[in-house]
């Protein structure tokens, strides 16, 4: 650490998890039981932290230790400022999401510093994009260049790398955050939720790197964030369920059948809402009818069901892309990382037991 400036960093870093925690300076202080007035302190710079207690409100602000030490990429652009008199749920999530982002990608950089990984190359659709349907031609592009012709995507997390995007699912609340810095693009998606929905924010996620988003010239200024975002979630549709999926469901002009939904909901494994949206844009159903079928979502039954109780593990078990799991396990085979790294790396796909254990005493990593 170099003078007061180092501290002062950790400090704002503190106070900015805190909020994010939604503590206040008196519930951390008991929970590391110390003075209200020495959080204060640290959080201005004006106390320094030894290693036992940065790993004390690591464990408390539930953050990596690594985020109090390592400053966040400077492409992270906040949506919204923390503070304690304007914090919002929303402006929480986002928080922890841009951490776990942070951490994400630092992750992968070790890998390759330790030369056990190679970035994939990134991937941008060649044409700017200005409306809806331009982006669900770009989604109908990225199948093409993939071989998926109008087939589920079993594996979005192989999509994504294949595509560039190196994607986790990671503990924090939300649904998912992107950046690209450099030849590394990286996302996360939030466990929280349903399959459903993780698919679509890593969909989504997605879109923001093969479209473009607000920092990109591919879709204009003068498109607000909500537009651009509608623009985005309709590259996401697409990609997961596309409209020429639904002219098998519905004959001569008859309306698509509830059961038929749910099991192209079941088969593509998409969220009932985005099933239904897609449904109405393909004419299958009217907007009276989706406002019906919204009221009753499929049941986890119901969805299993229509795909013969086959196991999904995209987005579920698998936590981390397969090229970044097997330089995890490349990295441990030859010593260069401890059991406990491999399986904070892994980001609970694997436990400590699902490793041969060995002597880690005389490693660093």
């Amino acid at each position: 650490m170099k003078g007061s400036e180092g501290w002062a960093d950790i400090g704002e870093r503190v106070r900015e998890c805190r909020m994010a925690a939604g503590m206040s300076q008196e519930q951390l202080a008991s929970a590391l039981k110390l003075d209200r007035t020495m959080i204060a302190k640290i959080e201005r710079g004006v106390r320094r932290v030894d290693a036992l207690e940065l790993a004390k409100l690591s464990s408390v602000l539930r953050v990596p230790l690594s985020h109090f030490l390592n400053p966040p990429p400077a492409v992270i652009s906040r949506r919204v400022e923390l503070a304690d008199d304007t914090v919002t749920d929303a402006a929480r999530q986002s928080y922890r999401l841009e951490v776990a982002l942070s951490t994400w990608l630092a992750d992968i950089r070790q890998l390759v510093e330790l030369g056990e990984f190679s970035l994939p190359a990134i991937e941008r659709y060649p044409e700017a994009i200005q409306d809806a349907p331009g982006a669900r031609g770009a989604a109908l592009w990225v199948r093409s260049r993939l071989g998926t012709g109008l087939d589920p995507i079993d594996s979005l997390m192989s999509v994504c790398e294949q595509l560039g995007q190196l994607v986790a699912v990671v503990e924090a609340p939300g649904e998912g955050a992107s950046l690209v810095e450099g030849d590394l693009a990286v996302a996360v998606v939030s466990r929280h939720g349903d399959l459903g929905r993780r698919r679509a924010s890593a969909a989504h996620e997605l879109g923001h790197l093969i479209v473009g988003d607000e920092y990109s010239a591919d879709i204009g200024v003068h498109v607000s964030r909500d537009d651009r975002e509608a623009i985005i979630d309709a590259f996401a549709a697409e990609l997961l369920l596309p409209l020429e999926v639904f002219r098998g469901t519905a004959h001569s002009g008859s309306v698509a059948k509830r059961e038929e939904l749910v099991a192209l909901a079941a088969r593509f494994r998409t969220s009932w809402s985005l099933t239904v949206r897609q449904a109405v844009e393909a004419e299958v159903i009217d907007e009276n009818a989706a406002k019906e079928m919204r009221k009753r979502n499929p049941t986890r039954a119901e969805l299993m069901e229509a795909v013969g109780w086959a196991p999904q593990p995209d987005l579920e078990t698998v936590r981390v892309p397969p090229g970044f799991a097997h330089a995890v396990m490349e990295s441990f085979r030859k010593s260069r990382i401890t059991a406990s790294r491999a399986v904070e790396l892994m980001r609970g796909q694997i436990m400590t037991t699902d490793l041969q254990l060995r002597d880690d005493a005389d490693l660093e990593l």
